[in-house]
């Protein structure tokens, strides 16, 4: 082949095949580009492989992970979603979308066998796709695919450096401190991971799912990312521990990192858009300035996606819906991206249902934001898009949905309490004059407006820029971006859940504060030399404050309530005053270096939105001091529980309900703080009763996780198995509640000695033994 040919193939785009990657060009030289252009993948592949192998995951497993994550799940929905779009646009962008697809078709599935029950022939739900796919001829066209748009290098090295990053945050924070079983007696783990845990190994036999620690109660929650947990793990064979505590969080974390780049990407047709983006989301933290409290305002960023998987999980889902309702809202083709076409809808249609039991705080921000963009333009421009209404209406379908259905209308203790998020930092002082009281709301208010949305800088430049003209998907992404802070300050829950709904607006705001910070750079027209120049200052200032704020920690006492605030107001102070002493000087400076003309602005919005890089770096340096990789209330998870709850999983049924004795976090005054969920979560079994504080009808009631057990009988009935056993009281549990396993944990109590005489003791170590009813 002559060298402009292979030239002009290279430029046009290869032929790229699903399975590997690999064009199918036969040039020497196109082969070496194709090569070229998923090196930064291989690369980011190789960085998380390595952390994964060095923080203890077996290879095996992390080899049966990824061959299921490529065939079962990215192989049929990348087909689906090509089957879908109208037109190609990048092959990073198909896999990515087709992924998330690939999640929605899964949990489907895990449904339909489970509803069967046929778990165990979960792992054959792809031949389901990839069948039709193979023989049908219209079907075929779509495993092999010309993509017309290269992706630029410097776009996919910086993706693969912001995944690589965020992986090693998730060493430290969290891999490194949290063995995938426990090793030791003193082994401490974060309060809700083995809730967690337990509603994963529900799933792996159950829909839909009961809570798993009290047997037969109904769980009315958002439990779909547990589900595909548990889908993960029957489908790729990998124990469901080394799921949770090793592979699931990373994966599904890099993959939201990749579809906020694609998504920024395609909604503003400009690919630095997509990686800042990425950026902000996944490298920038909250601007918190370390004060000694780890969720300052109830919210952080870098411990929500291994403290709650679900929120990560909901941004799958989450952030190509929006990419979808922005299509149908009118953004085709733009900077040449071209428009998902009529299969937006059926996008549309896919992820909400997937999103109903994501995480409750996804549609509610959506609605919201689709509500914001309906009265704006009402009021503006008297028109609205055609699309707009019936994607509302679809919206407000999904959420009623799920909270009659999967909520059953429970509140899970949020209620309608305004600001209820900042009042522990204002604090209550009687002699307190109403000057005092004003000002410090105020600079309460002012802490976390720059604690939590310094990251959306660039969107007040997009507007501005754009000179406040009202179209529809900036409205959109605007509207979610306020809508999530809103609802967190207008309403109030014990456990700060409300955060969600900040994190929700994340995945809006970032996308609209990337996608002006990309048309600052277009308008600057930087040279090679001023964008290097701009991305070492950007890095220097991170530098440069995270050196500080981890040789300078602040401390908090709490007395008074708004002291953790402070470090934040002071660190804001003198950094403005910084700002203002360089617009001072901004015309001799522009005298000085006249290639500073006119990019002020640029330089500016970077400073702002680099100032919480910090973030990571200081939450991950937290480890270091606390046992289960945070300053959050943790739970005893010795080693010797832990092995009776498996062996109870290795020689009991799915279907087996078991018993204990251990109900109880702590016992504080005579009261038992009902937070114990060990058994539940690594014998992946349901308990007749063992930590109800999470229940659904227990959250939120006086009391907190001290509320009593709403069935005193069936408590009185379990305890006395262990404490005053009879042959009648075990033949009820084994015939009413079908109980046939009772798992004593000694350090509680020791049973009584009539229970070897009455049951089949089946295995004990130095704290806990395990019984078989007869």
């Amino acid at each position: 082949m002559p060298a402009d040919a292979a030239a002009r193939l290279v430029a046009s785009g290869p032929v790229t095949t699903l399975a590997t990657g690999d064009e199918v060009a036969p040039a020497t030289t196109a082969r070496r580009a194709a090569a070229l252009r998923l090196a930064p993948a291989w690369a980011c592949y190789a960085v998380v492989a390595a952390i994964l192998l060095a923080t203890g995951t077996p290879a095996v497993d992390l080899l049966r992970y990824t061959l299921y994550a490529a065939l079962a799940v990215v192989l049929p929905g990348t087909l689906v979603y090509r089957s879908l779009r109208s037109r190609p646009h990048t092959l990073v962008e198909d896999l990515a979308m087709g992924a998330a697809v690939g999640l929605v078709l899964e949990l489907g599935a895990w449904a339909a066998f489970l509803a069967l029950d046929a778990g165990s022939w979960l792992w054959c739900w792809p031949l389901a796709v990839l069948v039709p796919y193979a023989v049908a001829p219209r079907l075929r066209r779509h495993w092999r695919v010309s993509y017309p748009t290269p992706v630029p290098t410097g776009w996919a090295w910086a993706l693969a450096a912001v995944i690589a990053g965020f992986t090693c945050y998730l060493s430290e924070s969290f891999l490194r401190l949290n063995p995938v079983l426990p090793t030791s007696q003193g082994q401490a783990q974060y309060i809700d991971l083995a809730f967690q845990l337990s509603l994963a190994g529900a799933a792996t036999h159950q829909v839909p799912l009961d809570v798993p620690q009290v047997a037969g109660e109904p769980l009315h929650y958002h439990w779909f990312g547990f589900a595909q947990m548990a889908a993960s793990s029957l489908v790729s064979g990998v124990d469901l521990p080394t799921v949770f505590f090793r592979l699931v969080v990373p994966a599904w974390c890099a993959l939201a990192a990749v579809l906020v780049a694609v998504v920024g990407w395609r909604i503003s047709g400009r690919p630095v858009a997509g990686v800042v983006a990425a950026g902000l989301m996944f490298t920038v933290g909250e601007f918190g300035f370390e004060n000694g409290v780890r969720q300052l305002f109830g919210t952080q960023a870098t411990f929500i996606v291994w403290g709650s998987p679900s929120m990560t999980y909901s941004w799958v889902l989450l952030l190509p819906l929006i990419a979808a309702v922005a299509s149908v809202l009118g953004r085709p083709g733009a900077g040449g991206v071209p428009p998902l076409g009529r299969g937006a809808w059926v996008l549309v249609t896919l992820f909400l249902a997937a999103s109903t039991g994501a995480k409750a705080s996804s549609l509610p921000v959506l609605l919201a934001a689709l509500v914001f963009t309906a009265a704006v333009l009402l009021v503006f421009r008297r028109r609205l898009p055609r699309a707009l209404l019936p994607a509302a209406a679809a919206t407000l379908a999904a959420q009623l949905f799920a909270t009659a259905v999967l909520f059953a209308f429970e509140s899970h203790g949020v209620t309608v309490d305004p600001f209820s998020g900042l009042r522990p930092y204002v604090g209550a002082a009687p002699d307190r004059s109403p000057l005092a009281t004003v000002v410090i709301w105020t600079a309460v208010l002012v802490g976390f407006l720059l604690s939590l949305q310094l990251r959306l800088a660039g969107a007040v430049a997009l507007l501005r820029r754009r000179r406040f003209r009202l179209e529809p998907v900036p409205l959109l992404l605007l509207g979610g971006a306020l809508a999530g802070p809103a609802i967190y300050l207008l309403v109030g829950h014990p456990g700060s859940s409300n955060q969600y709904f900040t994190r929700t607006g994340f995945a809006f705001g970032v996308l609209l504060s990337a996608w002006g910070y990309a048309e600052l750079l277009d308008r600057a027209a930087l040279t090679r030399r001023g964008a290097v120049l701009l991305g070492l200052g950007a890095a220097g200032l991170a530098a440069a404050l995270t050196a500080v704020q981890l040789r300078h920690p602040a401390t908090a006492t709490g007395r008074p309530a708004y002291e953790p605030v402070l470090p934040l107001l002071w660190w804001a102070g003198a950094l403005l005053v910084a700002i203002l002493l360089v617009a001072l000087c901004w015309p001799a400076l522009v005298g000085r270096w006249p290639g500073l003309a006119g990019r002020g602005e640029l330089l500016l919005i970077t400073a702002v939105l680099v100032v919480g890089a910090p973030g990571l770096v200081t939450d991950a340096a937290a480890g270091r001091h606390y046992p289960n990789g945070g300053a959050y209330a943790v739970v005893p998870m010795p080693a010797a529980r832990v092995e009776a709850a498996r062996w109870v999983r290795a020689h009991s049924d799915p279907a087996d309900v078991v018993a204990t004795n251990a109900h109880c976090r702590q016992v504080v005054d005579g009261w038992c703080d009902a937070r114990s969920f060990w058994l539940s979560a690594y014998a992946e079994r349901s308990v007749l009763v063992e930590g109800w504080a999470f229940a659904p009808r227990v959250v939120g009631l006086p009391g907190g996780p001290y509320a009593p057990f709403w069935d005193q009988g069936r408590l009185r009935a379990n305890d006395a198995a262990f404490t005053a056993p009879t042959a009648a009281g075990l033949a009820e549990l084994r015939d009413h509640w079908r109980v046939r396993w009772l798992v004593v944990d000694r350090s509680v109590e020791v049973e009584s000695p009539d229970l070897a005489r009455l049951a089949d003791l089946r295995f004990h170590n130095d704290t806990t033994a395990v019984y078989r009813l007869r």
